[in-house]
């Protein structure tokens, strides 16, 4: 075996992450199922929220479905990640999304959507503990940051790639062809995950052997771990705070596109890809630039996706119209998709580089838990919101609320990261194994 490129951990010197083969076929695997991903996505809205005509009350069920799974499952998905093998984990998941996937090819209501999510939004549950504990043995920790980086922009791409391109294929040839493409990219993605070096056997063996007694343990692990870091806690709270607020609006995106008149179904996706470009110029800036003070970068982010959400629904009741109102549309998705990556990419570096692999399924599992139950609660607010007052006071008062909740944390960073510089000094005093 060529150590240089088949080593989990090659030296910084030696190629870094270009040289580190099961890294680029985590990558790999990665662009392919986002690729897949965002054309399901946009044929789902597309079929729900323009073919059907959704009340905002389904399109809120909709999300529901999608985040249900993981607020439920995402702790004991966490467990398993550090208990069992991560490689078979994430390709059973990927099998079985597949045959979900294709599924919807066949849905003709509502509630076989809604089943088919929920079931759908388990797998993701197992997958996504289980990447990020593989992408935490595959990369040392000096290069964690660059890695991240690379996933980030491999999400972003496919963000701007999948929505265009998705656009086009359901213009073309139908929705249908979507879901297909799909199942096939979760076939593929499975294929490349066969590619990858067996389970590394290590200490986090011996965190799992004591059986099922120590199952509820393990379930509070996560939380536990990221209580006793401030920057960690305080990041965590900034980040469900905003993606609650946040959820309010978009989860309504296609009712607030839906006031336009004669819009085209296509903008929806040109919107999306908008969005995702934003993020990626903000991670390749960021790579540049580094994230040495993530609180501060997460305050700006949400400040800014306040700013450019509240203005959005100022623009859209404007009565401006055509390629004049696209046109600043694309710009506000393309502003607050870099103000996301403001906040999403610092915090997922931090978590990876501070979390030990032996707890990062548990750890992980947990934020994805709180992160989905705000994603479950701004949509029913967003669902009675718009209701009642139309999608565009959604936008202004879940726009007003994030720059409120920037400028809250940007008061307090100081203070939390004198705490925490204290709370680290502590923790490096003891082995790996007495974190928890």
């Amino acid at each position: 075996m060529n150590t240089l490129t088949d080593s989990p951990h090659p030296q910084d010197g030696q190629g870094g992450l270009r040289r580190n083969r099961p890294f680029l076929t985590l990558m790999a695997a990665q662009l392919v199922s986002n690729v897949g991903e965002w054309l399901y996505v946009l044929a789902l809205l597309a079929m729900v929220g323009m073919k059907w005509q959704a009340t905002p009350w389904e399109i809120t069920v909709m999300s529901l479905c999608m985040a249900v799974p993981s607020l439920l499952g995402g702790p004991i998905a966490g467990v398993l990640a550090d208990r069992m093998n991560r490689k078979r984990l994430m390709i059973g998941s990927d099998l079985v999304r597949a045959g979900l996937v294709a599924l919807f090819l066949f849905a003709g209501t509502l509630w076989q959507v809604y089943a088919l999510l929920i079931a759908k939004g388990l797998m993701d549950v197992l997958f996504s503990p289980a990447k990020s504990g593989k992408l935490k043995e595959l990369v040392p920790s000096g290069q964690m940051e660059q890695a991240v980086s690379v996933s980030a922009s491999i999400e972003q791409i496919t963000k701007i790639a999948g929505p265009a391109l998705g656009g086009v294929l359901v213009g073309m040839f139908g929705i249908s062809v979507c879901y297909g493409i799909d199942a096939a990219a979760f076939l593929m993605s499975a294929l490349l995950l066969l590619r990858l070096p067996a389970e590394f056997r290590r200490s986090r063996e011996a965190a799992g052997a004591q059986g099922l007694a120590s199952f509820r343990k393990d379930l509070s692990a996560g939380i536990a771990f990221i209580s006793g870091m401030p920057m960690l806690m305080g990041g965590l709270l900034l980040l469900v705070s905003a993606l609650l607020v946040l959820q309010v609006a978009d989860s309504q995106a296609v009712t607030l596109l839906r006031t336009i008149p004669d819009m085209n179904e296509g903008v929806l996706g040109w919107c999306i890809g908008a969005s995702g470009l934003g993020t990626l110029l903000y991670v390749l800036a960021a790579g540049k630039l580094g994230a040495g003070r993530p609180l501060l970068l997460m305050s700006a982010g949400a400040v800014t996706m306040g700013a450019v959400f509240a203005a959005a629904g100022v623009i859209t009741g404007s009565g401006l119209n055509g390629y004049g109102l696209y046109a600043v549309l694309f710009s506000a998705f393309l502003v607050a998709g870099a103000g996301a990556g403001m906040i999403f990419i610092p915090f997922q570096t931090l978590l990876q580089q501070r979390t030990p692999e032996t707890y990062s399924g548990r750890v992980f599992g947990t934020v994805g838990s709180l992160t989905s139950a705000a994603v479950i609660l701004g949509p029913v607010a967003g669902g009675a919101l718009v209701t009642a007052a139309g999608p565009l006071s959604a936008y202004l008062l879940s726009g007003s609320l994030l720059v409120l909740l920037g400028c809250g944390m940007l008061l307090l960073r100081t203070a939390i990261e004198r705490r925490d510089i204290r709370s680290s000094e502590a923790a490096a005093a003891l082995p790996e194994t007495a974190v928890l």
